[in-house]
């Protein structure tokens, strides 16, 4: 069956349509996105504006229509963060539901990080063995660490790269007591979850997902997007620690002319650099390795695991 997954996220709302059925990976076959930067259309109250609101309308719109042309069966909507934490969010999921027909479903943080940790683990396999899945989205940061499809431990917290660019990185480029400051308060935040995670032991594997990672791992080395899926592609500390204070003394535009940085993205990469920087130094991580599936893929197979799979009759 072809499956649209709408995915509505504190930087972009992005649909993602795939051929799949029970048993077999899923296949892209369309990608649909905008960038709303949801987080940073918030009023001072908390609260998505008026010119959130409509533009939010008109891309889920857009979204839906895409997914009827592409000949989706279903299509899977669901919001994050930036809607989750609104203020006014029965509002904006009224105005949605009325004037698109599309019931979003809103995903708690914890529920983000198991179905991010099951995509992982889906693309991983069973070898990999203890998973510790780490994702920084644009509102905030997951985590989830286990053997199984579900993790023993999983947390979410408000480190998105989005959230804290605004709120602590003003200037451009941000001057070194904010970047401090923003150091102090990531580390001190992610400083509170260690325990929890480091009474199930230590990881076999560790890896992350997310287009923060995927870009920092991109500037440090690693294979362009262009080399395909199945390209491994990784990250080291050392590597992000060499690049965190060049990251700092870039303007915007400067880091928007970097390998595989988009220019939407480009202002939130020091954020997110301090983040991966203080989850991988905590957890004392090395060295991880990007995931291609995240939150998108994970709710795909979390849907298709509900659906009768197709028995074979057996010889009599």
């Amino acid at each position: 069956m072809r499956l649209g997954v709408l995915d509505v996220g504190s930087n972009t709302v992005h649909l993602l349509v795939v051929d799949a059925h029970p048993g077999a990976r899923p296949l892209p076959a369309h990608s649909h996105k905008a960038e709303l930067r949801l987080a940073e259309l918030l009023d001072e109250t908390g609260a998505i504006g008026p010119l959130g609101i409509d533009r939010l309308v008109s891309t889920i719109a857009g979204a839906v229509e895409a997914a009827e042309d592409k000949g989706c069966e279903d299509v899977l909507p669901f919001a994050t963060s930036a809607v989750r934490e609104a203020t006014n969010a029965d509002l904006v999921l009224e105005r949605v539901r009325v004037e698109t027909g599309v019931d979003l479903a809103v995903l708690s943080g914890e529920e983000e990080a198991r179905l991010t940790f099951l995509a992982a683990r889906r693309w991983f396999g069973w070898s990999a063995g203890k998973l510790l899945v780490l994702d920084i989205g644009g509102g905030s940061l997951e985590i989830a660490f286990g053997i199984d499809e579900e993790p023993d431990t999983a947390v979410s917290l408000p480190l998105g790269a989005g959230r804290l660019t605004g709120a602590w990185l003003p200037d451009d480029p941000a001057g070194p007591e904010q970047v401090r400051a923003l150091r102090r308060h990531v580390r001190a935040s992610i400083a509170r979850t260690v325990g929890e995670f480091a009474r199930a032991g230590r990881p076999d594997h560790v890896v992350a997902t997310s287009k923060t990672f995927k870009q920092l791992a991109r500037i440090a080395g690693a294979a362009r997007s262009t080399e395909g899926l199945y390209v491994q592609r990784s990250l080291s500390r050392k590597a992000l620690e060499d690049w965190v204070p060049k990251l700092a003394a870039m303007t915007v535009e400067e880091r928007g002319r970097l390998p595989g940085v988009s220019e939407g993205r480009a202002a939130q990469l020091l954020a997110g650099a301090l983040v991966a920087e203080g989850a991988m130094d905590l957890f004392g991580v090395e060295e991880l390795e990007i995931c291609p599936w995240a939150l998108r893929e994970g709710v795909i197979l979390r849907r298709l695991d509900h659906l009768p799979v197709e028995r074979a009759a057996l010889p009599g």
